[in-house]
């Protein structure tokens, strides 16, 4: 992992990486909380993302992990579904979201 990367820093990138063609028809909230970390959610709705910090009150979707794992899922390091099933990764509400979470934003 490169130590370069930061959660904030990939959170700072969102919206340039988003692709709002993946997103027609979308509206949902993910909603990240990170064991050693700030959490954070992304709101996807009418083709927009807004990533903001803190607790979302109605999440589609609640991605449970640490920061090393976010990295390393972010970055490619690691397949979401591996870390799912290592354990690393716990998904709560709508999980079907999680499969999308890909092709909403560039590598």
């Amino acid at each position: 992992m490169s130590s370069d990367i930061t959660v904030e820093k990939v959170i700072s990138k969102l919206t340039s990486r988003f692709q709002p063609d993946a997103a027609k028809g979308m509206s949902s909230v993910f909603q990240f909380v990170l064991e050693d970390g700030d959490d954070f959610f992304i709101h996807i709705d009418d083709q927009m993302c807004t990533p903001e910090y803190g607790q979302h009150d109605d999440p589609s979707i609640v991605l449970r992990m640490d920061s090393a794992t976010f990295i390393r899922v972010v970055t490619g390091q690691q397949d979401g579904m591996s870390a799912f099933l290592k354990g690393n990764l716990r998904a709560e509400g709508n999980v079907i979201l999680a499969t999308k979470l890909s092709k909403l934003f560039k590598a």
